[in-house]
């Protein structure tokens, strides 16, 4: 793989391609327990993009990971639900030029990972590749940065892991529930116990599966600039797309992941009084114009932290890639 971008897609083929792979994988999402045995061990090779593409075994599972040169603390990137570590591929050159090392991976189930049929995915799976990955790079102090349902994994790293944590980044995500808290209405719909079987059944149906699609797509970016919007349907739509049209689909991931979101929230909100004995920096980078995961979501993290310091940008859902020099500005301030 390379740091290019995919290739431009319109709106309608990249639609059209996840409604179609949606029939073809939503069966897949039931889980079988996980194996219990972590084996890690590591391969790499070099790449154009100025990263080291490294694998990390897990379970017998290749986690994809890009490595990009620089001095400890690392940035260790973590991604959401629909996308996978590529979010991260305008900053983390720019992080490394800085003289930063960033470590960017894919969780199982995403991007360029191992997709295993029937695996548990799940939230407590995702910080077990997150440790496997650091442990394995043999990293020493490191940063946590999360964006979007990848708020969890770096904010629970953080916690579990005080003593190997410099910072926490944390970028238009969510972590407990709270009355500030909204998930888009698509992951909404898989994610609430009263319509997530209906969710997942309609995601059977291309043709439902697409209007879904559709819908969601309309409302992110109805409020989005020209500029914006642009390198959303130009770049990020791309790679979401790629996400679930590769030959091995996200998919099973995804709704394994949405379908445990409330159940995570759940467990989540019982650990943020924890969050007030976390002294380190947190540093909260927003989009101000995500209508979800929304500045109030952003400021009701912080509030539960002794040391958050907020910045909010002129930025939709992802800021590290409307506003890439400013959110690389927050994060070195």
């Amino acid at each position: 793989m390379t740091g290019n971008i995919i290739g431009s897609a319109t709106r309608r083929d990249v639609l059209q391609a996840l409604a179609g792979l949606a029939a073809a994988t939503a069966a897949t999402a039931a889980a079988s327990p996980a194996v219990a045995e972590s084996k890690v061990a590591t391969s790499a090779s070099k790449s154009a993009g100025g990263f080291t593409e490294r694998t990390v075994m897990r379970d017998g599972h290749k986690i994809y990971v890009r490595d990009y040169p620089g001095a400890d603390p690392a940035y260790v990137m973590v991604h959401g639900f629909p996308d996978n570590s590529r979010i991260y591929e305008l900053i983390a050159p720019m992080l490394s030029a800085a003289g930063h090392r960033v470590v960017a991976f894919d969780f199982l189930g995403f991007g360029a990972s191992d997709k295993p049929k029937g695996y548990a995915y799940s939230f407590a799976q995702q910080i077990e590749d997150m440790n496997a990955v650091i442990n394995d790079l043999k990293l020493g102090e490191v940063i946590p940065v999360g964006h979007d349902a990848g708020g969890p994994a770096a904010v629970n790293y953080a916690l579990d892991n005080k003593d190997r944590v410099a910072s926490l980044v944390l970028l238009n995500c969510y972590y407990a529930d709270s009355p500030a808290r909204s998930f888009p209405d698509f992951i909404e719909l898989c994610c609430n116990p009263r319509t997530k079987l209906l969710a997942h059944a309609m995601m059977t149906d291309p043709k439902q599966a697409g209007y879904l699609f559709n819908f969601q797509q309309g409302l992110l970016m109805a409020n989005m600039t020209p500029e914006i919007r642009k390198k959303f349907v130009d770049e990020m739509q791309p790679i979401i797309a790629h996400n679930f049209t590769q030959k091995e689909s996200a998919m099973p991931a995804f709704l394994a992941m949405t379908g445990n979101a409330y159940e995570n929230l759940a467990a989540n909100t019982a650990r943020v009084p924890e969050l007030a004995e976390f002294k380190k920096p947190v540093k909260l980078i927003w989009g101000a114009w995500d209508k979800y995961l929304s500045v109030a979501t952003a400021k009701d993290i912080a509030l539960h932290f002794p040391n958050a310091h907020f910045t909010g940008l002129e930025a939709e859902h992802w800021p590290q890639w409307d506003r890439p020099d400013d959110v690389v500005k927050a994060m070195l301030s």
